[in-house]
C-alpha cells in the first residue's frame, strides 16, 4: 500500500470519529440539560420526559456509531488501497 494513502486513511479515520463524536456530544448535553429543566418544572411529567430523552439519546449515539464504522472501514477495509 502506498504510504501516502495509508497516512491519509489514518488521518481521515481520526477526523471521522472526532467529528462524529463532537456533534452528538453537544446535542446530548443540551438534551439532558433541557430534560432536567423540564422535570424540575413539571415533576409529574418525569416519565414521559425520561422516555423521550432516552429515545433521543439513542438516536444521537447512532450518529457516533456511524462515524466509528466509517473510521473502521478507512482503517481496515480501505477502498482506496490498490490490490496488486
Amino acid at each position: 500500500m502506498n504510504p501516502i494513502i495509508a497516512s491519509a486513511s489514518v488521518l481521515a479515520a481520526a477526523l471521522a470519529i472526532g467529528l462524529a463524536a463532537i456533534g452528538p456530544g453537544i446535542g446530548q448535553g443540551n438534551a439532558s440539560g433541557s430534560a432536567v429543566e423540564g422535570i424540575a418544572r413539571q415533576p409529574e411529567a418525569e416519565g414521559k420526559i425520561r422516555g423521550t430523552l432516552l429515545l433521543t439519546l439513542a438516536f444521537m449515539e447512532s450518529l457516533t456509531i456511524y462515524g466509528l464504522v466509517i473510521a473502521l472501514v478507512l482503517l481496515f477495509a480501505n477502498p482506496f488501497s490498490s490490490v496488486s
